[in-house]
């Protein structure tokens, strides 16, 4: 399982998003997702921990705390949704008109 991280600054990096969690255990893994077409930072990450103790004292921590001008959202990642067709939002699923 992992933990979703949101609310982040545009400035955090990987390395320090690992710092603030590894106080609460062993980190396995930290992502931030970047935009497609700006490469910007999404303003999210995910963070793996070594058990699931360790991300429970992470989340109850963290959840709310302010870190780097921001109140921090911290919860257990939901599982991805499947992004094939249909459902709300999605692609064909729209009144926009195209040209081809």
């Amino acid at each position: 399982m992992s933990i979703y991280v949101g609310n982040l600054s545009y400035e955090v990096t990987q390395e320090d998003l690992n710092a603030v969690f590894a106080e609460y255990g062993s980190v396995k893994r930290v992502q931030l997702p970047t935009d497609r077409e700006t490469g910007r930072l999404r303003g999210f990450g995910f963070v793996e921990m070594g058990s699931e103790a360790e991300e429970t004292a992470a989340i109850e921590a963290l959840d709310g705390a302010e870190w780097m001008g921001r109140d921090l959202k911290v919860n257990k990642a939901k599982p991805r949704e499947d992004r094939g067709g249909g459902g709300g939002g999605g692609r064909g699923n729209n009144n926009f008109s195209r040209r081809y």
